[in-house]
């Protein structure tokens, strides 16, 4: 695709955005027309292109995804380009709200020093405050001190994991109710009725410190009668359920 012209005030908008890699994307796509996946990783060392897609959506700046083929002509991969400027969030431009001092020591005194999907307690270092709903569907409330009760801890594994489900979600590339995210596992896992809009229950487990050679129990037995753990833990329960 070629360059794309881009009226002045749309610019002095993509110029006052300070993301970085919100600004590679936006820059790519103005000299080429679009970005690929392929090159965010190729030519600008992301390995999880569609963070840096989502990047420019948090910005307010709206996307639209494609499908393109690869440079081998193999694979089917994502191409992005600009929506329509006409729907961009300038609520959104100035970016995130920087967390207040001590706002991950309210969180742990609010929610305990754990990682709210796994359960798993974990040093203050290892935990990631993370916003329950996507922030490029709730934003972010850019006075005042933020609301302890939007937000959430996790651990760098479980907010990976929420990252990928959210960015695959429905309800965040195309239905955008507030109200769906309000009842998903991944924002409340305290009190919820679907997983990314799909009828389905989700329990993490972690067995730590003398709970191990439980768990190590389980997976020889699971190996012994030629079944797959979850499902035999499943198994264990169901006899025991009245």
């Amino acid at each position: 695709m070629s360059k794309q012209e881009i009226p002045k005030r749309i610019q002095e908008i993509f110029d006052s955005i300070k993301n970085k890699r919100a600004k590679i994307v936006i820059d790519h796509i103005i000299k080429y027309g679009q970005i690929t996946t392929e090159e965010l990783e190729k030519d600008y060392g992301y390995n999880h292109a569609p963070r840096a897609a989502r990047d420019v959506r948090e910005a307010g700046i709206p996307l639209i995804t494609n499908k393109v083929k690869s440079s081998d002509g193999k694979r089917n991969i994502a191409a992005y380009t600009f929506g329509d400027f006409s729907t961009i969030r300038l609520d959104r431009v100035k970016g995130r709200i920087s967390w207040p001092k001590n706002f991950k020591r309210d969180l742990i005194q609010r929610y305990g020093q754990i990682c709210l999907i796994s359960n798993v307690k974990l040093e203050s270092r290892a935990l990631q405050i993370d916003h329950r709903i996507p922030y490029e569907l709730a934003g972010d409330k850019n006075e005042g001190k933020p609301n302890i009760e939007d937000f959430m801890l996790l651990s760098g594994t479980s907010n990976r994991a929420k990252s990928w489900s959210c960015e695959h979600c429905k309800n965040l590339t195309e239905i955008k109710d507030l109200e769906k995210c309000k009842s998903c596992y991944w924002a409340y896992p305290e009190n919820y009725s679907h997983v990314a809009l799909n009828e389905a229950r989700k329990l993490d487990l972690t067995w730590q410190g003398d709970e191990v050679k439980e768990y190590d129990a389980l997976k020889s037995n699971s190996e012994e009668v030629g079944e797959e753990l979850p499902d035999y833990v499943k198994e264990i329960l169901r006899k025991n359920i009245k």
